[in-house]
């Protein structure tokens, strides 16, 4: 099945996140199908951003986004 998900980057102690669709059979940080936003919790208030038309794609594909995207996604008024 087909995810998405947060790919965790930056520094020790001061990550940031990538949000990708990915294979759930892949690892967190590895092979993924494409990139449609970015999370960086450690600003304030936390910054998201996202493609919207990439992520309403990809779940009209059946792209099943996790819990924690899927809070993000709600907050940000993507989905419903």
């Amino acid at each position: 099945m087909v995810k998405i998900r947060l790919r965790r980057m930056g520094q020790k102690k001061a990550p940031f996140y990538r949000v990708v669709v990915a294979d759930e059979r892949s690892p967190r940080d590895g092979r993924f199908i494409a990139e449609i936003g970015t999370y960086d919790p450690s600003k304030e208030p936390a910054a998201f951003s996202v493609n919207e038309e990439e992520v309403k794609k990809w779940i009209a594909n059946g792209a099943q986004p996790t819990n924690t995207v899927a809070r993000l996604l709600k907050q940000a008024g993507v989905t419903k």
